[in-house]
């Protein structure tokens, strides 16, 4: 009886055309839209020599310091600049077509020209500036102390030591700032499974439905049915979850790791964490369909925003609520999941995964117990 009844809910579920859109169509729209918006960033976030035009009259022909820092800018893989030795009209045209940056010109002092304010500009007047200034430091150490020559001054000042190290501090040498999108925009279909959940509580609930007030005269424990309804949906909302992570990850290209088993799991709990979230809630308002939609809608998107999917700074969102307010992060089932699949993603240690999947797990029990409580306590005058 049990499975008969299981593939007959099944199959009302997936007949459900809006439940069908809402829990699979839209978050694939939404995942293409993001997989469009956040393509070339990672790819403008690749520095690029700057182009930049240096006038070559006699000042800059004679200041050989002045041409063997700029050539020590300008070799190597790395390089700074992409130099253009020109006229001074020549340079005036380059800038005005907008073929270099700016462009230096050596006199009595070393000027910089630019058309506009930005980064690269910014780059530029800074470099010169570190060029005059050693200059300036080594033409008064020498006027002070004309031995400072023959004692490696120039050598000292040429010696360039870094007293920093970078340490890497999980899997991944450049992480991707945007999968976090990806990873909130999973978490919010996983609750969005809590629809699935509210269908299968609205009709097991007589005075709500006359699909729900033939179920309850029908001879069949009450329960028996609502657990072969939701395991329905828990059944179909991680088949669309698994074409989910699929398309993201074999179309958009989306980073995953490579720890499947884990990302399973995550996807598996935080499922039963949205239907059983769905239920919970359709249990505990005593209001029609309509507002109980309302109050899951607005519930998923206030935690998927505080997951940091919806800003445009969202990695700040999630500082600002961990920092702040840090309970938050820790009962928010899209915060949760999004961290999950971030720490598979970045961290070489699954202590911080296993705490968000514990903490899943224990929202799933409590939601399921709470659920319980109240369903099986309910009962009708009259059907």
């Amino acid at each position: 009886m049990f499975w008969h009844i299981f593939i007959n809910r099944l199959k009302c579920t997936i007949r459900d055309k809006g439940l069908i859109f809402w829990t699979l169509v839209f978050p694939l729209i939404l995942g293409t839209l993001f997989g469009m918006a956040f393509s070339n960033i990672s790819e403008n976030e690749i520095f690029k020599s700057i182009d930049i035009a240096v006038v070559n009259n006699d000042a800059y022909q004679k200041n050989e310091n002045f041409k063997s820092f700029l050539t020590e800018h300008s070799q190597g893989e790395e390089k700074l600049f992409n130099i253009n030795l020109a006229t001074k009209e020549e340079a005036e045209k380059l800038l005005d077509n907008n073929k270099v940056v700016g462009y230096i010109i050596v006199d009595s002092q070393i000027g910089l020209v630019v058309k506009n304010s930005g980064l690269s500009q910014s780059i530029i007047k800074s470099v010169l500036d570190e060029y005059s200034q050693t200059v300036s430091a080594v033409h008064s150490i020498v006027t002070n102390n004309p031995a400072a020559l023959q004692n490696g001054l120039l050598q000292d000042v040429g010696d360039r030591r870094e007293y920093t190290k970078d340490l890497q501090l999980g899997t991944k040498d450049k992480p991707d700032s945007t999968v976090n999108y990806f990873y909130s925009l999973i978490a919010m279909a996983c609750l969005y499974g809590s629809f699935f959940g509210t269908k299968e509580i609205t009709d097991t609930q007589a005075d709500l439905s006359k699909r729900a007030a033939r179920l309850n005269v029908a001879p069949v424990h009450k329960l028996k049915v609502l657990i072969a309804g939701l395991l329905a949906g828990f059944v179909v909302l991680l088949l669309e979850n698994m074409i989910l992570i699929s398309y993201l990850a074999f179309v958009l290209k989306v980073d995953f790791g490579n720890q499947i088993g884990y990302i399973l799991l995550t996807c598996f709990v935080g499922c039963s964490t949205g239907i059983t979230f769905g239920a919970f809630v359709s249990a505990i308002v005593k209001k029609g369909e309509g507002v109980k939609m309302g109050i899951l809608i607005g519930g998923t998107m206030a935690a998927t925003f505080l997951a940091g999917m919806m800003s445009g700074y969202a990695n700040n969102i999630k500082y600002i609520v961990e920092k702040n307010v840090p309970i938050l992060a820790y009962i928010n089932p899209v915060a949760l999941i999004t961290d999950a699949l971030y720490a598979l993603y970045y961290y070489d240690t699954h202590t911080r995964f296993f705490i968000n999947i514990g903490l899943l797990c224990g929202f799933t029990v409590l939601f399921c117990l709470f659920t319980y409580l109240i369903i099986r306590r309910r009962k009708y005058a009259s059907i």
